[in-house]
């Protein structure tokens, strides 16, 4: 089992970074989220990506964005004869990304370029080869997931996006890796209604029992801890 961080980047770009994006690879390819940056970056090593699944954690333009070329890629550029990938969305998000697809003209080609399914909370389901297990998490109104994935020997927890939230520990139980966002600055915390600092990180880190904690959707002007790990792209995880 495999990880590379394709993009780590909170809602507005690090210095040349993308945005999030991480690829799980073992018996096939899932990716989970989709943000402006990762197809570039994608196809950087190869024509056209060739995953076999991409799973999208919730409806902010950082964790989908790319979503848009990639159709626009698959309908008429060089992904048109690749077998397009399943596009796993939360509840409601097949009509979501439609409505998206009237405003900004890719409805047509949205069936093209994906075989479309929707998750439920606390459901597994099976893409690109592993177990997916999507967790309900707290992020300001949005309907957002962290999704657990496991296979071939290993799980890797991944936050998507969070306020502090009991659900992170479970989220990440006994983890080989943990990819848990940690947005804001510790002195301006405030309530934090849609995000983590890295103390919050790491408290639902230690309370997870995970083995490795890797920070992402940090931006790169905040400083970490010495020992706290942070997430740059291109950084690959074997288990």
């Amino acid at each position: 089992m495999k990880l590379t961080v394709i993009g780590c980047s909170p809602a507005w770009p690090n210095p040349g970074g993308a945005q999030s994006g991480y690829l799980v690879e073992g018996a096939g390819r899932l990716l989970l989220d989709c943000g402006p940056g990762v197809l570039g970056r994608l196809r950087g090593s190869e024509g056209w990506p060739s995953v076999d699944a991409i799973a999208i954690t919730h409806f902010h333009l950082d964790h989908w964005g790319d979503l848009v070329p990639w159709i626009f890629g698959a309908s008429f550029g060089p992904g048109h004869d690749v077998a397009p990938p399943e596009l796993w969305l939360p509840p409601g998000g097949g009509g979501t990304l439609r409505a998206y697809g009237e405003r900004f003209g890719f409805a047509g080609q949205l069936e093209h370029a994906f075989r479309l399914h929707e998750y439920e909370d606390g459901v597994p389901f099976t893409a690109g080869g592993f177990e997916v297990t999507p967790y309900r998490l707290s992020h300001f109104e949005q309907l957002t997931f962290g999704l657990r994935v496991s296979g071939d020997g290993g799980t890797i927890a991944y936050s998507g996006d969070s306020a502090p939230d009991p659900r992170l520990a479970e989220l990440a139980r006994d983890a080989d890796v943990f990819l848990c966002e940690a947005t804001l600055e510790e002195a301006d915390a405030g309530e934090r209604p849609g995000h983590l600092t890295a103390d919050d990180a790491v408290e639902a880190f230690r309370a997870s029992g995970a083995r490795r904690l890797v920070v992402i959707h940090r931006p790169d002007e905040l400083p970490l801890d010495d020992g706290v790990e942070r997430a740059v792209d291109g950084l690959e995880i074997t288990l």
